[in-house]
């Protein structure tokens, strides 16, 4: 009996002792696998550095242009789609092409400068732009010609509360809108986003 004893407690030592070298190998392969992937995140960290464009601005529509060859968008905004329509006064209108507008007028011809580092799903840049000293994506909001998507939420309300562009009337949000008519699946500009633009950037994915 005292045998068996001291036979079942060796038999579950060596099996302890497996089953501890087992799980440092399994440590040490995800160690090495995690310090791996970082590794490739550093060396291609410069991918993800933050750009300054300047030049002369072709107005695509409310929240996008292309610069020196670079398409953007404008981030922390969203405006409605060009073919969008919104309503006022009991009338229809077409307010995509009112919201390219109103960017155009505040461009009104002037050299554009965007910083950003971000790129979307489309490989656009993500960028914050100005034009002769006005800061175009916090102006669009504030006019009521786009909403707040992932920043400006001050400036939506105000432009909201004076009835200001959109606001004048009744209008889906743009997001909405593109789902109930195909159009680009555009996640909105938050931190989780952020941090998934980064990974994507970092690991070329």
């Amino acid at each position: 009996m005292l045998k068996t004893g001291i036979s079942s407690r060796r038999l579950g030592s060596r099996r302890a002792r497996k089953t501890s070298l087992r799980r440092r190998v399994f440590d040490l392969l995800l160690a090495t696998a995690i310090l791996g992937a970082l590794l490739v995140v550093v060396a291609r960290f410069d991918g993800v550095a933050e750009r300054s464009i300047s030049g002369k601005a072709r107005i695509a529509d409310g929240d996008s242009l292309s610069l020196d060859g670079e398409r953007i968008r404008l981030r922390g905004i969203d405006a409605p789609e060009l073919a969008q329509r919104c309503e006022k006064a009991g009338s229809d209108y077409a307010c995509g092409t009112k919201a390219r507008e109103a960017l155009v007028a505040l461009v009104s011809g002037r050299p554009v400068t965007c910083i950003g580092w971000e790129r979307d799903r489309y490989d656009r840049l993500l960028a914050a732009c100005s034009a002769g000293g006005v800061e175009l994506n916090r102006q669009l909001v504030l006019s009521g010609w786009a909403v707040a998507y992932g920043d400006f939420a001050a400036e939506e309300a105000s432009a909201r509360e004076a009835g200001r562009g959109l606001w004048s009337g009744t209008f889906e949000r743009p997001q909405g809108w593109r789902k109930q008519h195909g159009g680009m699946a555009e996640d909105e500009h938050l931190l989780v986003g952020r941090i998934l633009n980064w990974l994507r950037q970092a690991l070329r994915i």
